[in-house]
């Protein structure tokens, strides 16, 4: 390696969580440009360096990814808990058919903010409308995502969201050529919801998306309705629907995937699949099988669902997360171990990164990208640990990430965003919700 005179962040004597999930102590880190350059137990000699931090008490991890969350459903934070069902349709979808350019850009604000202060660097926005407008709020935060146009063509929707296959489409397309690969952002095409999509609209997206070399996402198998809608119609499980349709592959994400029988497990297996559970959302619906997921090689993380189930944060998520899988499984079999902290991490971290299609991230290692997150470890929740990494899990909160680096910059120092005007943001929250009104 080329000796290194300068760099962009250089993180004193700290500590790391590396890529087996073991604790590092008195490392440095050198950032050049958008990826990790160094990590040695000594300072590199004659460096200098932009921003210098001082990694006393701190310990450094890879950023957390969102795999499967909802912008447009940003302010309907506190509007489903306690609901009967269907939330999506009685409550959610007319909410989204109310947004506009202004709601949308107060929706994107808030739920950058509200990642980036918890720690995540990546996610995956499910879609929904004026796309747009959330893209570019996203640009200036700095954090790493992925969009999509809400996509449905059958249904009994408002009129402000009805359209055709062609219609859903264009409206990809154009999302596409617009923001696919500016900045930090890439553009997914997607299906809302296997019951809302005719055979038509699924097949051309699929065809898009492999076209323009992208992944392809949809909700599955996340509501009997919704099993029993293709069993109905097609004799067919939802994912055994869509591999006869030929579109199942490396680049497809299923988000939830709580009610997948054997076979179907076999075949996301068989075709690469990606998978994303939600926790908090998914217990109202039911327990995904992760243990035979994961020990069929599929590639499964975990997501939010938006903040109106529950708020953006990951760290709830894996909190939440291994006690179902304890008390579903782990009781049921006698195995306290079923879902290992270090099962779970990977989930949020290494595995988050490839559902976002970023092979070179997800872990702190020489050459990978500089997404990466500090906890302040300096409190009493959190010192004198037997086993820091069982600690990350079990009391780690959003509250003890002090800094936040994507792709090399730095979004957040000590607490304090640096690419969002924080307090403009919550003000125009307040304002909204007192009037209605989003004030610019």
């Amino acid at each position: 390696m080329n000796e290194l005179k300068t760099c962009d962040i250089l993180i004193r004597d700290t500590s790391i969580l590396d890529e087996n999930f073991h604790i590092r102590k008195h490392v440095f880190i050198a950032i050049k440009d958008d990826s990790i350059f160094s990590i040695t137990s000594e300072k590199p000699s004659c460096l200098t360096s932009a921003e210098i931090i001082d990694g006393k008490d701190l310990l450094w991890m890879p950023g957390l990814v969102d795999g499967h969350m909802h912008t447009g459903q940003q302010l309907l934070k506190g509007a489903v808990l306690d609901e009967l069902p269907m939330i999506w349709t009685r409550i959610m979808l007319p909410f989204e058919s109310t947004l506009t350019p202004s709601k949308m850009r107060l929706s994107a604000s808030l739920a950058a903010l509200e990642m980036i202060k918890n720690g995540t660097t990546g996610f995956v926005d499910a879609g929904s409308y004026f796309m747009e407008e959330a893209a570019r709020i996203y640009l200036v935060s700095g954090l790493r995502g992925a969009l999509s146009h809400s996509s449905m063509d059958q249904g009994n929707f408002p009129d402000s969201i009805r359209q055709t296959a062609e219609e859903v489409l264009a409206s990809e397309d154009r999302l596409f050529d617009e923001f696919h690969g500016k900045g930090n952002l890439k553009i997914f095409y997607s299906l809302r919801a296997l019951m809302n999509c005719t055979r038509e609209l699924v097949v051309k997206t699929a065809e898009r998306a492999a076209r323009r070399n992208t992944f392809f996402q949809a909700h599955m198998n996340e509501y009997a309705g919704e099993v029993n809608y293709t069993l109905e119609k097609f004799q067919l499980r939802p994912v055994e629907y869509l591999d006869s349709l030929g579109v199942l592959n490396k680049n497809f994400l299923a988000a939830h995937s709580i009610m997948v029988s054997a076979h179907e497990r076999s075949l996301l297996a068989e075709k690469n699949v990606k998978v994303i559970h939600c926790p908090f959302s998914n217990c109202g619906k039911g327990v995904p099988d992760t243990p035979s997921l994961l020990s069929q090689g599929i590639c499964t993380s975990l997501g939010t669902d938006g903040t109106a189930h529950g708020g953006l944060s990951l760290w709830n998520e894996m909190k939440i997360f291994r006690s179902v899988m304890n008390a579903f499984w782990g009781v049921k079999n006698a195995d306290p171990a079923v879902m290992p902290a270090k099962n779970i991490l990977k989930m949020a971290t290494q595995n988050g990164a490839h559902i976002l299609g970023e092979e070179k991230s997800g872990i702190l290692k020489e050459g990978f990208k500089a997404d990466m997150i500090s906890i302040n470890w300096h409190q009493p929740h959190l010192l004198a640990t037997n086993n820091p990494v069982n600690t990350l899990l079990e009391c780690v909160c959003g509250n003890d990430v002090s800094d936040s680096i994507v792709n090399g910059r730095l979004l957040m120092r000590n607490r304090q965003v640096l690419t969002l005007d924080e307090e403009k943001i919550l003000w125009q929250a307040e304002k909204y919700f007192e009037s209605g009104e989003v004030i610019e």
